[in-house]
């Protein structure tokens, strides 16, 4: 009786262990797996502390846990500082912040990735497709309009046969849809409320036409291209609540309006932008970025714009590869912005590639400094071994290599064969050499083969040696080799 009575007492004190911040379960290494145990289903975000996403990601975070308090719901929001619990993000694969994984019927070995919007109802919708039926059974007029009006876009589908063929094809779409709650009716009463006469699909949403009624063949495939068409406002701003939706959405094309919401001529401006809009529908995602957020600085600076320089217009491509557009026109008017858009989907469009002028004194220090009007000529000559390093000035890694680089440059300051550079890739851009991350060292070896060697050796003054006394070996990936294109 007394080993009895001391492992409850032991499991009690483990529970009690797991504390709460605003009903969010605070984990750590030593709490995590008991946390699974007493809650199968548990939405884990990894934060640090001192990440502005995660800070902004709180109080909705919050409200979502107190939403599914209030619902009586099993599933429970949890949190982890990853700073202090090195441990848990590393077995977890946590490379950036927050990064939220959702842990269901106790499983810890592969969890879901949340792949939603930041905000409480984006969350809760999420977690109730990954535990629940895919579309929500509506067999009152009361629970449809509660739906609608509880969420920004929602999507029903009418079906006097719920075993219908078009109706299996709903419910496949409602299982491949993440950020948007599905209902489904045969209710004759539902029908006739919503002005339905036969089966089919409306999107309900609070912006733009307020529904959308699907006309196409009943198939997933139509049905996902309808919903990916019309569940985003023709004209959506750029937040931090947005941009999971935006990055996260299938329209990987984007047209950009940086405009300052204060300016006199903002309504106007937003007027053209919107018509412009309309004949892009499911093609091309119109964003609006206000110029004079703080935040937003960096997406300027991305485009090389100022703030003096707006309004300005630009279209980018999140393929696989980013690439930027740039009208021939500055004038923000619907005709101009519809005839820009119409050259990009017929694949008449030049990318856009930025460059500064050539300084004067651009080869006078041992760090030879570039710009795209003069990188070909540098790094194609093939008399030279050309080491350069692509940089952010803002970047906190590209400043504590400065001082090595430059030491680096002195060394072979003299060299008959062998260049130390940089280029500033937040100004510059380059069509044969995509940049993602900051600092990114590439060597270009002499010849006429225009061959490019990524550099993942130590970042160090000997690492750098040993590289560049090697051709390029020790430290480097294999050659490939590289077509140039000339900057105009």
């Amino acid at each position: 009786m007394f080993k009895f009575f001391l492992l409850c007492t032991l499991a009690v004190a483990s529970r009690a262990d797991i504390g709460e911040e605003d009903g969010v379960l605070v984990l750590k290494k030593s709490n995590f797996e008991e946390a699974l145990k007493a809650h199968p289903n548990i939405l884990v975000e990894f934060y640090a502390p001192w990440c502005g996403h995660c800070k902004a990601l709180v109080p909705e975070y919050a409200k979502a846990a107190s939403m599914l308090k209030a619902d009586g719901s099993e599933i429970r929001l949890a949190k982890v500082d990853a700073t202090e619990e090195a441990d848990l993000a590393q077995e977890y694969g946590v490379r950036g912040y927050p990064t939220i994984k959702f842990f269901k019927g106790g499983d810890k070995e592969s969890p879901k990735e949340y792949s939603a919007g930041r905000q409480a109802d984006d969350i809760i919708n999420w977690l109730k497709k990954r535990t629940g039926p895919a579309a929500t059974t509506l067999g009152e007029v009361a629970q449809a309009e509660t739906m609608i009006a509880e969420n920004e876009v929602a999507v029903i589908g009418f079906f006097k046969d719920a075993e219908s063929e078009g109706a299996t094809a709903f419910l496949k779409a409602a299982e491949a849809v993440d950020d948007v709650p599905f209902g489904i009716t045969s209710n004759d009463a539902v029908f006739s409320k919503f002005e339905v006469s036969k089966d089919g699909v409306v999107l309900f949403k609070k912006f733009d036409e307020g529904r959308n009624t699907f006309d196409g063949e009943l198939s997933k495939t139509e049905l996902l291209a309808f919903i990916k068409a019309n569940q985003l406002p023709l004209v959506i701003e750029f937040t931090e609540q947005t941009a999971p939706k935006i990055f996260g959405g299938e329209i990987k094309s984007h047209i950009l309006m940086f405009v300052p919401k204060a300016a006199d001529d903002f309504n106007d401006k937003m007027a053209e932008f919107k018509k412009a809009s309309e004949g892009f529908k499911g093609k091309i995602l119109f964003i609006f970025i206000d110029s004079e957020v703080d935040d937003n600085q960096r997406i300027l600076e991305f485009f090389g714009l100022k703030k003096e320089e707006c309004p300005a217009i630009r279209l980018i491509t999140l393929e696989e590869e980013m690439t930027k557009y740039r009208p021939e026109s500055e004038a923000i008017t619907a005709d101009n912005i519809i005839a820009f858009c119409t050259l990009f989907t017929e694949g008449k469009l030049k990318p856009h590639l930025m460059s500064q002028d050539i300084p004067e004194d651009w080869d006078k220090n041992p760090v030879r400094v570039l710009v795209g009007k003069n990188f070909e000529e540098v790094v194609f000559d093939p008399k030279k071994n050309v080491f350069v390093e692509f940089y952010a000035p803002w970047c906190g890694h590209c400043k504590q290599l400065d001082p090595i680089w430059t030491k680096l440059g002195e060394k072979y300051q003299d060299s008959a064969d062998i260049v130390v550079a940089k280029m500033d890739s937040t100004a510059n851009e380059i069509e044969t050499v995509k940049v993602h991350s900051f600092p990114t060292l590439k060597f270009f070896p002499a010849g006429d083969e225009h061959k490019v060697v990524d550099y993942n050796g130590e970042r160090t003054l000997e690492g750098f040696t040993k590289f560049l006394e090697s051709g390029g070996k020790d430290g480097g990936n294999d050659a490939f080799e590289l077509q140039p294109t000339l900057i105009q």
